[in-house]
This record gives structure tokens, C-alpha cells and sequence, in this order.
């Protein structure tokens, strides 16, 4: 893969799901240098430890938890306003974690990324041994027995799954998904293209009709009486209906029926 930087200014939100000492944090370090090389827009990792660190230090609990995360979600909502492609460093093992995410990203007009970090519980215990276990061995477990399967939602399944072991190397499943991504961005830049097109010409389409069915409105002399209520009333239908153009074809029929809901005029 040619080490230069893509056409790409959209950023985006990683959302990084597995359990504790799954090797989450070392993944998105290195792949915050990979998409630094290739996309254009900052990298920002939410590393919600960090948080924990200064909420409760060196002991794990439970209780402080719901607090860590609305401040990470805060901080995924500030960063990707800010343009910023974003990197969530979390454990999101339940599906409504994911979701809150998502809705996020959603609300931004953001595309999303699920990546599954994928490591045996029995890897994961032994790497928390090595490190002085900062979370209790029985803490893991708990998260591992109740972490939320995929696919039970049509939106919730990874986009890539990196199963990490001892001898794994993340240097290629990384230069594949900058790939992959890449490709879907093209993808959604491609649709949102001919979508805000298509919603262009039927906006033009129903300035048109509207217009051009006043007029013939105002060849009849009973009407001009009423002229500035027709006018402001055509405003408000435009306003109205610009919400859902999926059905140009209904446009003159319904503007009729919405004059004459409000108007004693002639209607031609």
C-alpha cells in the first residue's frame, strides 16, 4: 500500500469492542499512526482508562463506570463536531454501548466502524498477570460472560474482527482496513451525492408547480383580492412539503387541497 495520503476529508468514529486486557489500547496506538499517514483529517483516540485513572485510581469499580461514560461520549461528540476522526479505546461489550455510539455518530452524519477485538479470555488473563492486574482477574471473566454477541441488530456486526494472539501482527489487518474504509467512504460520499441531487431537482419541481398553478390563480379576478394570502400560503406549502419529496407526482394535487383548506378562493 503506497504510504500517501488519500483524497478523503470526511472523518469518522472507530469503535473498538473487547475485553480488558484484549490488547484494544496497543491496536488503536498503532492504528492511529496508519491513518495519520493516509487520511487527512486528525486522529483522536478516547481512551476512557484515562478517566477511570483520575475518577478512581489503580482500583477498577464498577460504580464509577456510568460517570466514565458520559464523559467519553461527550468527549467522541465534541471530537468528531471538531472533524476529527475518532478512535473509542472501550470495551463496549453491550450492545447498547455500541448503540450509544452509534447514535452519535448518526446524529453527526458520521459514518461508524465496529472492530472486534478478538482475543481469548484465557490471553487476556495472563496479560492482566503480567501488568499487576489492575482489573481484578474476576472482572474480566464477569465482562467476558456477559459481553453482548453480535448481529442480534441489523447495524451491530463488525466491520473487520482482528483476533489477536501472542504471534499476531496487526501491520496488515491494519493496511486492510484503511482499505476497506476507504472504500465504503467513496461509497457514502457517491450516494450522498446523488441523493442530495435527486433532492435538488424535486425541490426545483415543486417551486415550479407551485409557482406556475399561482399563476394561473391570478388570472382569475376573484382572486386577486386575496393575493398576499395566496402568496404567503404557497411560502408555508413549500416550507411543508420540501420535508418529503419521495412523490413529486402529488405535489399539484396536494397543494390544491391545502388551499383549499385555508382559502375561499377559485380554485381552477
Amino acid at each position: 500500500m503506497k504510504r500517501s495520503k488519500l483524497n478523503i476529508k470526511k472523518n469518522f468514529l472507530i469503535i473498538l469492542v473487547g475485553l480488558p486486557a484484549s490488547g484494544k489500547t496497543t491496536f488503536a496506538d498503532f492504528f492511529k499512526k496508519k491513518l495519520n499517514l493516509y487520511f487527512q483529517a486528525e486522529v483522536k483516540i478516547i481512551d476512557p482508562d484515562l478517566l477511570r485513572d483520575i475518577v478512581s485510581p489503580k482500583i477498577f469499580d464498577f460504580q464509577n463506570e456510568h460517570r466514565v461514560r458520559e464523559e467519553t461520549l461527550e468527549k467522541v461528540r465534541k471530537y468528531l463536531k471538531k472533524g476529527m476522526i475518532v478512535i473509542n479505546d472501550d470495551l463496549n461489550y453491550y450492545s447498547s454501548m455500541r448503540h450509544d455510539l452509534k447514535s452519535i455518530a448518526d446524529d453527526l452524519g458520521r459514518n461508524f466502524y465496529i472492530i472486534h477485538i478478538s482475543t481469548p479470555l484465557e490471553l487476556c488473563l495472563k496479560r492482566n498477570e503480567r501488568r499487576g492486574k489492575p482489573i481484578p482477574n474476576k472482572v474480566i471473566q464477569k465482562i467476558h460472560n456477559k459481553f453482548d454477541n453480535f448481529k442480534k441488530y441489523k447495524w451491530d456486526h463488525p466491520f473487520k474482527t482482528y483476533t489477536s494472539t501472542q504471534s499476531s501482527d496487526p501491520v496488515k489487518f491494519i493496511e486492510d482496513l484503511i482499505i476497506k474504509i476507504a472504500e465504503d467512504l467513496k461509497k457514502t460520499t457517491k450516494k450522498t451525492t446523488v441523493r442530495n441531487s435527486l433532492h435538488s431537482s424535486n425541490l426545483a419541481a415543486l417551486d415550479l408547480i407551485t409557482r406556475k398553478y399561482v399563476g394561473r390563480l391570478f388570472d382569475v379576478p376573484q382572486n386577486l383580492s386575496q393575493k398576499d394570502e395566496i402568496l404567503k400560503y404557497r411560502k408555508s406549502f413549500i416550507k411543508k412539503r420540501k420535508r418529503d419529496l419521495t412523490d413529486i407526482k402529488t405535489i399539484l394535487e396536494d397543494f390544491k387541497i391545502y388551499l383549499a383548506q385555508n382559502l375561499n378562493i377559485n380554485l381552477i
